[in-house]
């Protein structure tokens, strides 16, 4: 059986204890919230790793815009032509249309059939297990 003074001294050692290295739990304390707060900086949902995959995201939308606005360009200036030069006109009845001159004669070659893998490579992407 525990006495009321075995209990006070235990306290007392406790909270001496608790006081000698206060000092400690604080340094100790503070380091775990600024470890989460990196954490939190780094990895959080406005995080810098999600900051650079936005900014990446971004210079990918830049140059898609950039590439879209040169060919809208150039379909426009293929337009002007068409509408005002007449040999852009004839050039582009005579390769999209196939027409001719008079005493002309137009080749059309085989167009490339398009790359096939062989066929035991589709047989086993189709079937895993014989893969094993």
């Amino acid at each position: 059986m525990i006495g009321k003074f075995d209990v006070g001294q235990m306290f007392d050692q406790v909270c001496g204890l608790f006081y000698s290295s206060r000092r400690k739990l604080a340094t100790a304390g503070i380091f775990l919230l600024v470890i989460f707060f990196g954490f939190h900086i780094i990895f959080g949902a406005n995080g810098m790793v999600v900051y650079q995959n936005k900014r990446a995201d971004y210079q990918k939308l830049l140059k898609e815009t950039r590439d879209l606005d040169e060919e809208n360009q150039r379909l426009t200036k293929q337009v002007d032509q068409l509408r005002t030069d007449p040999k852009a006109i004839e050039r582009e009845a005579r390769e999209q249309l196939h027409y001719t001159k008079k005493g002309e004669i137009i080749y059309l070659l085989p167009q490339k059939p398009a790359d096939q893998p062989p066929k035991d490579a589709s047989a086993q992407a189709a079937n895993p297990a014989a893969q094993r």
